[in-house]
């Protein structure tokens, strides 16, 4: 008889009828706005290569140089003898860029998220997490141990309420741009109620970096505040910074503490130097090329001004994220598939990655994309739609 351990087929089954059920397609060649998919070529929006450069010329040249100077794997963890010179130097022109003491690379973006909030807190703390947080973020909140609470999304009064009852250290977490929303995190209030209650704030900004701020900030620039404001700072590299690859900044202590603590840095190898040398290139570039920004923002307000003559239901975000609710999943499903028809790659992105009823495309755009495409993809929205 077989292991009925390894009988998925219900559950399998489940998700189909649910219009749940995911499925891979296999990308040939490199990120871009176009891109061939299964043998035929799409136009991409749904990357989140919000700036363009994970093809860019110069950050390929430096990948390269970096694996001809340094090889491909590491070889080690950070703290055995992974830790390269173009790990070091990246990090500094990271806490140089995010105005901050130091910078401590993780391998992704979730291994950050999981380290940082598990090494902060133990059993008698406690920590606060927006209802929409990335799955990174409640993973590593649970991770910790602490006393686990959610409030309402980006809603300041549900959060003050929960801070005033919390037990031990208080820890507040939110991303800093919500990743299937694309709105922004009440920070200065969430600054203020930190402070108030003398609690720690973390704030992950993976996709605010390069997008939000004169500077490609983030969203810390956006609302100009400091370190001392926002002493926990997250960012990913693999979206505008278009490489792969997680960081955290802040003070001197702080990074020694994760150094010492955070389980997903000290037991994990480290990503590839010639990576590190890729994300020196595109850090550059993000801080020289403000035209990226400048471009993406005229792109998101052409989109916007579109999509509301067209009476399409938008949410309420001036980021590179610019989902249409629909609601049911398998109205989704068939919408990304009329789009697909028509040679429109977007993400049907259904529960459990958003809340039951709040399906919905998700349209991303890079500064690379054209207003000729932005104007075919509000066509091809119309025809779509349910």
């Amino acid at each position: 008889m077989a292991n009925p351990f390894y009988d998925f087929t219900a559950e399998l089954r489940q998700l189909e009828q649910d219009n749940l059920y995911r499925r891979r397609r296999v990308v040939d060649g490199p990120q871009g706005i176009t891109l061939n998919v299964d043998g035929r070529q799409l136009v991409n929006f749904c990357s989140n290569d919000y700036l363009g450069l994970a093809n860019h010329p110069e950050v390929k040249v430096a990948f390269k140089s970096g694996v001809d100077h340094y090889g491909v794997g590491s070889g080690s963890a950070h703290l055995i003898c992974g830790h390269s010179s173009a790990h070091h130097a990246l990090e500094e022109e990271l806490a140089a860029f995010t105005g901050r003491d130091r910078a401590l690379l993780f391998s992704t973006g979730y291994m950050a998220n999981l380290g940082v909030i598990s090494a902060l807190l133990d059993r008698s703390d406690t920590v606060l997490e927006d209802r929409l947080n990335h799955a990174s973020l409640l993973d590593g909140g649970l991770l910790s141990r602490a006393r686990f609470q959610r409030y309402r999304h980006a809603d300041v009064q549900d959060l003050q309420t929960k801070l005033s009852a919390a037990a031990g250290k208080a820890l507040l977490v939110s991303d800093g741009v919500f990743s299937m929303d694309g709105d922004l995190a009440p920070l200065p209030a969430m600054v203020d109620l930190a402070e108030q209650h003398h609690a720690g704030l973390l704030i992950d900004d993976a996709h605010g970096f390069g997008v939000l701020g004169n500077n490609g900030g983030g969203v810390v620039e956006h609302f100009g505040l400091s370190q001392n404001q926002v002493p926990l700072l997250i960012g990913t590299l693999g979206k505008a910074f278009g490489t792969f690859g997680a960081f955290v900044a802040g003070s001197e202590d702080l990074i020694e503490m994760l150094i010492q603590k955070a389980r997903s840095y000290v037991f994990t190898t480290a990503l590839p130097a010639a990576v590190a040398e890729a994300t020196r290139a595109s850090l550059r570039l993000l801080q020289v090329e403000s035209w990226r920004r400048e471009q993406l923002q005229n792109l998101i307000s052409r989109f916007r001004q579109g999509a509301q003559q067209q009476g399409l239901q938008l949410m309420d975000s001036f980021t590179a994220i610019q989902p249409v609710l629909i609601g049911d999943s398998g109205q989704t499903v068939a919408a990304s598939q009329r789009l697909l028809e028509q040679g429109f790659w977007v993400s049907a992105i259904r529960p459990p990655t958003v809340p039951a009823g709040s399906a919905r495309l998700r349209i991303t755009f890079s500064a690379n994309h054209t207003e000729q495409q932005i104007d075919a993809l509000l066509e091809a929205l119309v025809k779509a739609l349910p």
